[in-house]
């Protein structure tokens, strides 16, 4: 999930900067961007199923592997909202 959330930012990032310059290819990556986001949805829903699998077969899952998940989930929601909040910047200008 972070490889496509860097990969999503670096993207959007080089279409800010070509916008003016060259707007076709500007818009590839802007579109890029969003294909990296929702690779990003689509593992985040494959680990939510890992853990309801976890939690059906034996209960809660241990309390260490959910802290780190709860860290790492954060990190990323947050960095999510950011890249969401550039692409939006991008598409409204």
């Amino acid at each position: 999930i972070d490889d496509e959330l860097s990969g999503a930012k670096d993207y959007i990032k080089m279409a800010r900067r070509e916008k003016s310059a060259h707007p076709s290819l500007a818009n590839t990556f802007a579109t890029l961007a969003e294909a990296e986001m929702g690779h990003v949805k689509a593992l985040h829903e494959e680990v939510a199923k890992i853990i309801d699998d976890i939690r059906d077969r034996e209960g809660e899952p241990p309390a260490a592997m959910m802290a780190v998940y709860n860290y790492e989930h954060e990190k990323q929601i947050n960095k999510a909202m950011k890249i969401k909040q550039m692409i939006s910047e991008y598409r409204n200008e």
